[in-house]
């Protein structure tokens, strides 16, 4: 029976068990890079077709982002009593 070869890369020598674990671990950090991407992508693309209103805030005050003023109330004209003569 042929005898198994051992964990080889074309042209180099034997895989270290180091090399694996460090692939291990490289894998993992990219499956979480990319879940947080997606969830980005996912966020924006909810954004986008909602159709909400885009602003880019450039550090100057926007009139649409400010309050409407309040309408002054309403006051009776004040009346004056009658001088007598």
């Amino acid at each position: 029976m042929a005898e198994p070869r051992p964990n080889l890369r074309p042209g180099l020598r034997p895989t270290h068990e180091l090399h694996s674990r460090r692939f291990g671990r490289n894998l993992g950090v990219g499956l979480v890079l990319a879940g947080f991407v997606a969830v980005i992508f996912a966020l924006t693309v909810v954004k986008v077709t909602r159709g909400d209103p885009m602003q880019g805030y450039d550090h100057v005050v926007q009139p649409t982002s400010e309050p409407a003023p309040e309408p002054a109330p309403a006051v009776a004209p004040a009346t004056q009593p009658a001088t007598t003569p």
